[in-house]
């Protein structure tokens, strides 16, 4: 197989771009990452003509000068090494590495396996469990069928929430999408909703809507499968209560205006327990 390259294309500064391997049986592999905007060689391209994308081999990537990521805080620290081209695709990094003397970033809040999704994602575009073509996941042999304690749900939450902070659009859009792939009881749903509504902002409706969407169409029916623990929940997190609240209220105003159209007709063959969470 010829040698991976990356091939430099236009992206808005901030972002980190689409990962995508290309390739064919005699065409190397190339990487999308941003845009350099230097002429080949060094030399100036003439006034008015628009400069050539400088290609940079995987090589390149590999011979960059490796960063140090402590995670996490004593006594369970773990230092991680990766390349600085690619740990800088993100804002974040980008500015805590500005300087060729910065060598270490200590990320003692941070989860560690968010962390190694986020440098996974980095190498191959990808983290675990992939997506598959048939739109599900890949199996987990470490990982129950049914989620009943929100690990699941919570790692690509992680993840979402890290991809946020480290301004990774790409990467928080592809975790999200895997959150709607999990099969979960009410319990691990209810540990998800902690999560989010303690780690995200009122802002941040694409994954707040789903979540409130979803206990309001089922709360009536989950609320006794999770021991009271959905009432402490609507407790501690008054806007979860709130937005829960807010969607019955708006679904049962479109209903009577529903049965007002069709006079006096309700909606047949609902699903009770359906678990989509698309919104």
């Amino acid at each position: 197989m010829a040698e991976p390259e990356v091939r430099i294309g236009g992206v808005d500064a901030g972002d980190e771009g689409d990962v995508e391997m290309q390739g064919g049986d005699d065409s190397a592999e190339v990487l999308e990452v941003g845009e350099t905007g230097a002429a080949e060689d060094g030399a100036a391209a003439p006034e008015g003509e628009e400069k050539p994308a400088q290609r940079v081999t995987f090589v390149d990537y590999l011979k960059s000068p490796m960063i140090e990521l402590l995670i996490g805080s004593d006594p369970s620290q773990t230092l991680l090494t990766a390349h600085k081209a690619l740990v800088t695709r993100s804002p974040f990094f980008a500015e805590k590495l500005a300087s060729s003397s910065d060598t270490r970033v200590e990320l003692t809040d941070e989860d560690l396996d968010a962390i190694s999704c986020f440098l996974e994602y980095l190498y191959t575009g990808e983290y675990f469990p992939h997506k598959l073509p048939s739109g599900n996941l890949e199996p987990d042999p470490s990982a129950p069928k049914i989620d009943d304690s929100g690990a699941q749900l919570l790692k690509h939450a992680r993840v979402y929430t890290l991809a946020e902070k480290l301004g990774m659009p790409s990467l928080k859009s592809l975790s999200h999408s895997k959150i709607h792939l999990i099969t979960s009881t009410a319990l691990a749903e209810l540990a998800y909703a902690r999560y989010v509504y303690s780690h995200t902002t009122r802002a941040d409706l694409t994954i707040r809507k789903p979540v409130a969407s979803f206990w309001g169409q089922r709360s009536h029916v989950l609320r006794h499968e999770t021991e009271g623990s959905f009432r402490e929940m609507c407790l501690e997190f008054p806007e979860f209560a709130f937005d829960v609240l807010s969607f019955v209220l708006d679904a049962e105003e479109k209903r009577v205006q529903r049965r007002q159209t069709t006079g006096g007709e309700d909606d047949v063959g609902r699903s009770a327990r359906k678990r989509a969470r698309g919104v």
